[in-house]
């Protein structure tokens, strides 16, 4: 008589993983908003990089537009939490318009670190991703030509900046902690008088993430990773898990799993991007307990407890 119990499969599945602080307050600004106005809201840009956030959004009146000029006036407009060009918020009020900032509250202090900076007279290394909507707004917190993109080791090492003397870096909140630390490594070897930040650009999410991947890599044959293929942080997460030697796959939710690349697997971890909710976790667990016998651990490397206040003006909304 064949046997037909499903395989076993361990399920390793990383804590912290999915929505951070900034996320959460993003998307909680967009729903008080719509509560607020009534719909429909504008929103520039995704207000995070995941497809079924902006959908569910979307379905309570959210409209979501690449610029300002697609906003008809006297309706309102969430800037999203990725940050935005000083001419945005500019234009905005130039218009008329009413507008909420979604910027994470991190980003928000990498932009001020900016304008600090340029007003020292220091020329900035910013370590970064070329078109990466952060990049692109902290890029539009100073004048034209006072940073200078940094993507890769190569490219500190070629850097040849006017006055060497007069540096200052900083970084991109979403990247690989250790990549980073290597270009950083670059840069203070080649100028030993760069100024660095307070603390660490690297937000806690994505620096929180990444170790957690770390922890269970080694345990893990496959790793899966839940987020949306433009999302810089989900993204690092695959990195990190294959520079541990474990195989991986960014996929954006259970749906889009091939049971193939379960061939051999005994141990799969699970993790998810900053701006992945918890519901896509647990779908894909679901959808592989109905093909497995799993077993379902979770490891937990830290526990975040961090939250951030909503802008004037939402707080009676939220009460």
């Amino acid at each position: 008589m064949l046997n037909s119990q499903p395989r076993p499969l361990d399920l390793l599945i990383a804590a912290p993983r999915g929505f951070c602080a900034g996320v959460d307050r993003a998307i909680h600004i967009v729903e008080l908003a719509i509560e607020k106005y009534g719909a429909p809201v504008y929103v520039r840009h995704e207000i995070v990089h995941n497809k079924f956030v902006v959908d569910a959004l979307r379905a309570k009146g959210a409209v979501f537009v690449e610029e300002l000029e697609e906003v008809p006036d006297g309706v309102p407009v969430v800037f999203s939490a990725h940050g935005v060009p000083k001419s945005v918020p500019a234009e905005a009020s130039q218009r008329g318009l009413s507008y909420l900032d979604a910027t994470c509250p991190l980003v928000s202090k990498v932009h001020r670190q900016a304008e600090r900076l340029v007003s020292q007279g220091k020329h900035i290394v910013f370590v970064g991703h070329a078109g990466h909507p952060e990049v692109i707004g902290t890029f539009g917190q100073v004048p034209a030509g006072a940073m200078t993109l940094i993507e890769t080791v190569e490219d500190a090492e070629s850097f040849a900046p006017a006055d060497p003397g007069n540096l200052a870096f900083l970084t991109q909140t979403t990247l690989s902690v250790d990549d980073t630390a290597d270009i950083v490594s670059v840069l203070t070897r080649r100028f030993p008088e760069i100024k660095a930040p307070r603390a660490d650009d690297i937000c806690y999410a994505t620096s929180n993430r990444q170790a957690a991947v770390k922890a269970i890599a080694p345990q893990c044959d496959f790793i899966l990773v839940i987020g949306a293929t433009n999302s810089s942080n989900s993204l690092r997460l695959v990195e990190v898990a294959e520079k541990c030697g474990t195989r991986a796959r960014l996929i954006q939710r259970a749906s889009d799993l091939d049971l193939g690349w379960l061939e051999g697997v005994n141990t799969l971890g699970i993790t998810a991007g900053a701006s992945a909710p918890e519901l896509l976790v647990r779908e894909l667990v679901d959808l592989l307990g109905a093909h497995f016998q799993t077993t379902e651990r979770e490891v937990e490397t830290t526990r975040e407890t961090i939250a951030f206040k909503l802008p004037r003006g939402l707080e009676t909304e939220a009460a």
